[in-house]
């Protein structure tokens, strides 16, 4: 038997939580479904800093209070499913996981991204044993070691700064000889005897023992190649969306985000794309909530008017 809601929201990270929150006060029967815990990616974050309200906070406790803010509401949640088929193109919505058939009249989608892999000999093998894409998560493992972080956006800094903490050296490697992070971020990085900046460089190849000892990296302008020695490689050069389950019934953009209008509307008839995993010109946790905000009084809109075209029928 299926279960039946007005809205059902792919996705509990921040994004999911607003959207969620938004919809069921406008008064529409609303589930969230997620194939992991209900938070999201910044549940792994160390801290947050720049969400309005909070001058610091710990990525697991903001959505902490994300999660028991909707639950006030009794909005259903069913994390840890696996899904295996969504239909987004008919009048009903059609999720099927292993465990249930979910039906709803609108779907917000909230898959979030992950970080994107360097596509290098030795990083997938070496996933666990000194590959890993989250410094809050593994960092611990490193103390007093050697580490080498990859990138050059907020999320490399942040990580590397984090990584300081156990560490006792850090190479950030960065293929240009500036940085996009914010100019708070780089000051803080400048300062940082731990942290040895590898510029204008590339990491070709991770090597391992049973565990990763060592990199090679090459000068993108002189192709002079070195060899650094390292006991875990830490890469963020970007995210890539998680859209591998319906990805293919919606309009990309060419990197694979889901394209919007600004009221998160997508392609589709009563489906809507929120946070990371969309289109848009800022990935943060205060926009996905924006988002998630938007979509959700969207989709209640959008219900409310197929009830009342089949009220005039």
């Amino acid at each position: 038997m299926s279960k039946n809601f007005d809205c059902i929201i792919l996705g509990g990270g921040p994004a999911g939580l607003s959207a969620s929150l938004y919809a069921y006060r406008s008064g529409i029967k609303t589930a969230i479904i997620d194939i992991s815990a209900i938070g999201g990616t910044p549940t792994n974050y160390c801290e947050i800093d720049n969400y309005l309200g909070f001058n610091k906070i710990q990525g697991f406790e903001l959505c902490e209070k994300f999660e028991n803010h909707i639950d006030e509401f009794n909005i259903e949640k069913f994390p840890y499913e696996e899904i295996e088929k969504i239909d987004l193109t008919s009048p009903i919505k059609k999720i099927k996981t292993i465990n249930h058939e979910f039906c709803a009249k609108s779907v917000i989608i909230a898959t979030g991204a992950r970080n994107k892999k360097l596509g290098i000999k030795g990083e997938i093998e070496n996933i666990g044993k000194g590959v890993s894409y989250c410094a809050v998560c593994d960092g611990a493992f490193y103390k007093d070691k050697i580490v080498a972080v990859v990138g050059g956006g907020n999320s490399a800094l942040e990580e590397a700064l984090y990584l300081t903490k156990h560490a006792k050296k850090v190479y950030l490697i960065h293929r240009r000889d500036t940085f996009r992070a914010d100019k708070i971020i780089q000051d803080k990085i400048f300062s940082n005897k731990k942290i040895e900046l590898v510029l204008d460089s590339t990491v070709e190849e991770i090597f391992a023992d049973k565990k990763v000892n060592s990199i090679a990296i090459k000068n993108v302008k002189n192709n002079k190649k070195a060899k650094l020695n390292i006991d875990g490689i830490f890469p963020y050069i970007g995210l890539e969306p998680n859209i591998e389950s319906f990805g293919a019934q919606l309009k990309l953009d060419k990197s694979g985000f889901i394209l919007t209008d600004e009221t998160m509307k997508t392609n589709l008839e009563g489906v809507f794309a929120i946070g990371d995993v969309r289109k848009t010109p800022l990935r943060q946790v205060i926009t996905a909530v924006s988002d998630g905000a938007i979509a959700g009084v969207e989709a209640s809109k959008y219900i409310m008017n197929l009830e009342n075209v089949a009220i005039r029928k």
